[in-house]
């Protein structure tokens, strides 16, 4: 292992990584990566969401509210309908990660 990384402070405290450890939870299933991805492109409903990923809705829903009440997502009702756009833009930024590392696959 290189010196200077084994010598180098840790620039964050142990709650930040807890909390950057429970963020990364939520995120770790391609479901939710998916949906991430394409909301990343411009809000969507649940069933557009659904059938893109290929899950029934009642599954697709669970998704997106974990999502929502993790603060990744906001959602807004328009009649019968739930559109979901991004509501934390560094959610790009761990989509960008994932895609330089396995986007070839």
């Amino acid at each position: 292992m290189n010196k200077k990384m084994i010598d180098a402070p840790l620039s964050m405290s142990m709650e930040a990584l807890e909390k950057g450890a429970e963020c990364l939870k939520t995120l770790s299933h391609p479901h939710r990566l998916m949906m991430i991805q394409i909301l990343l492109d411009a809000p969507c409903s649940v069933g557009a969401l659904a059938a893109a990923c290929g899950i029934p809705s009642n599954m697709a829903s669970e998704h997106l509210r974990l999502l929502k009440d993790r603060g990744f997502l906001s959602s807004e009702r328009q009649g019968r309908q739930v559109f979901y756009q991004i509501a934390e833009p560094g959610l790009a930024n761990i989509m960008q990660c994932v895609a330089m590392r396995y986007g070839s696959y």
